[in-house]
């Protein structure tokens, strides 16, 4: 076992309560000691849910393991039963209450309770977060799910699908489906269940009354679409819909299944990341060089959307997916490079700071490295933080999906190319650094303020830090290099940067600051 600060994924009794949470009338009891139950914050802090995740705790403590913690385990599995009135209920024990071997499924089973009760065994210490979600996902299928013989037939006669594999805190599984789900009907096609999230266990009784099913998260749905396959015949899509390119694929896939004209249901598709990244402004990203790393759907996705649609150069790929390090390492060898299997984000800060990207897209581990590298990042992939689960619209599949990735992903790299003309236009009277903001116009009384606003932001909080710097100004001397090199960073920092290079200089006693002082000072900085 490694013991580290960051982890790209928990414990596999999380992903299980990721389908728990994502679905409705499903309660989820985990034969647990207190400690083990954090992971209640990961749902109604991270990703905002207005309600607990379905889960009772054992909640066991030192003092009980020398009495009958199976007896604290039957007593709130039939509490949980009783207070909750789940439709099916799935039982199974944390990492550390798999170490005391009670058998929550034998224990529940016991109980005689009137509905399913699913059994997980998730060996913690061999298998992770996004493979607990899978089988938790998989074994609720192949319990719950009904004999195409024994359900109630349709009556449309429109060809319908199931859409596996979206669940609580995925990377904008919310939106995903709405995309996908208003691109299928547009298509003619009707969705007989979306799963698990949202799903009920009489959603997952009937998945075989579907002809085809859509798997969006490969992690996620893959082992059930498989066995749904074996069982009922139902084949599966192989293309994410993530990109424009890679949607249109989807559509003649899906079109194909459904037995659909394909050229028909592309004739009324429409996206404009497709224009905009032909378009002229975007001429400027044409060879960016871009660091893909994630889970391995969104991974290899993405970097086929920077390759293809945006003109990037991947000069690396990775996953912390090792389940799936086949599909990526393919990928790597379209683009030439060595794919990263890992899941030591030190190893993974080590590889982009040997690349020297021009963009990160990444998990919210690497949108940390790429803050202490200076490079820009966008977020493609769990883990994410509380503001990757955003109040407005933002698939990341389909067309309006691809349009978001363009804007998410060109935007930090435009911030350059802001910067590339304010140094072209430095001495243009409107654009020269101590010019006011276009907004307060062009008067005397414009400017002044504006002067005087930035003085007061700049002006330190302190009588010692004002003593500081004018000890420092009083001493330190830039030379006609320095000054020069000091002029090419930006000005909305470039204050912080004379200030701590004369606080660098004047802790060690130099009494002219050359260029080399400046670049000695900022390498020192970006370490503290």
């Amino acid at each position: 076992m490694q013991l580290t600060l960051w982890t790209y994924e928990g414990p596999p009794h999380v992903g299980a309560m990721r389908v728990a949470t994502a679905m409705e009338d499903v309660h989820y009891v985990l034969h647990a000691p207190q400690g083990d139950t954090y992971a209640d914050l990961l749902f109604t802090m991270i990703e905002r849910l207005p309600k607990r995740p379905p889960v009772t705790y054992t909640t066991f403590q030192a003092r009980d393991l020398g009495g009958d913690t199976a007896e604290l385990f039957k007593t709130a599995a039939r509490e949980a039963y009783a207070r909750f009135s789940p439709k099916a209920m799935l039982v199974g024990s944390s990492c550390t209450a798999e170490l005391i071997q009670d058998d929550p499924g034998g224990l529940c089973k016991a109980l005689n309770l009137p509905i399913p009760v699913v059994a997980l065994e998730l060996p913690s210490y061999q298998r992770k977060e996004n493979w607990g979600a899978s089988e938790t996902f998989y074994q609720l299928v192949r319990n719950l799910a009904l004999p195409k013989d024994s359900l109630v037939k349709s009556e449309s006669t429109k060809p319908r699908c199931n859409i596996l594999g979206p669940t609580a805190l995925g990377f904008r599984h919310r939106d995903d489906v709405t995309e996908i789900s208003q691109l299928l009907t547009k298509m003619g096609i009707d969705i007989n269940v979306v799963a698990p999230l949202s799903a009920t266990p009489a959603d997952i009784a009937r998945l075989a009354d579907a002809d085809f099913n859509v798997v969006l998260y490969p992690e996620i749905a893959n082992l059930s679409a498989q066995w749904l396959k074996r069982s009922f015949g139902q084949a599966f899509t192989k293309t994410i819909p993530m990109g424009h390119s890679a949607t249109r694929e989807f559509v003649r896939e899906v079109a194909v299944l459904a037995g659909l004209d394909p050229d028909a249901a592309l004739a009324k598709t429409v996206s404009r990341a497709a224009w905009y990244a032909r378009s002229v402004d975007s001429t400027y990203l044409t060879g960016k060089r871009v660091f893909v790393f994630g889970d391995a759907t969104h991974a290899v996705a993405a970097a086929r959307v920077a390759a293809q649609e945006m003109g990037f150069a991947v000069v690396g790929i990775g996953t912390y997916s090792r389940e799936f390090a086949r599909e990526v390492r393919e990928a790597a060898s379209l683009y030439g490079v060595e794919a990263l299997i890992s899941d030591d984000y030190l190893e993974i800060e080590a590889r982009i700071a040997e690349l020297n990207p021009e963009l990160v897209l990444g998990t919210q581990m690497e949108r940390h490295i790429a803050k202490r590298l200076g490079v820009p990042c966008a977020v493609i992939s769990a883990p994410v933080h509380v503001q990757d689960f955003p109040a407005r619209y933002s698939p990341q599949m389909g067309f309006e999906g691809a349009n978001v990735l363009f804007d998410t992903w060109v935007h930090p790299l435009m911030m350059g190319l802001e910067e590339h003309l304010i140094g072209m236009f430095r001495g243009d009277s409107e654009f020269h650094e101590d010019a006011a903001p276009s907004h307060l116009g062009g008067g005397v009384h414009a400017q002044t303020q504006w002067v005087a606003t930035q003085q007061a932001q700049l002006a330190p909080a302190q009588s010692g830090e004002v003593a500081t710097t004018h000890e420092s100004l009083a001493v330190s001397v830039w030379d006609n290099g320095a000054e020069k090199e000091l002029k090419k960073i930006p000005f909305f920092v470039r204050g912080k940067a004379r200030r701590n290079t004369e606080r660098y200089a004047t802790e060690r006693g130099i009494s002219v600051i050359t260029t080399e002082t400046l670049y000695e000072s900022k390498a020192y900085f970006s370490q503290s």
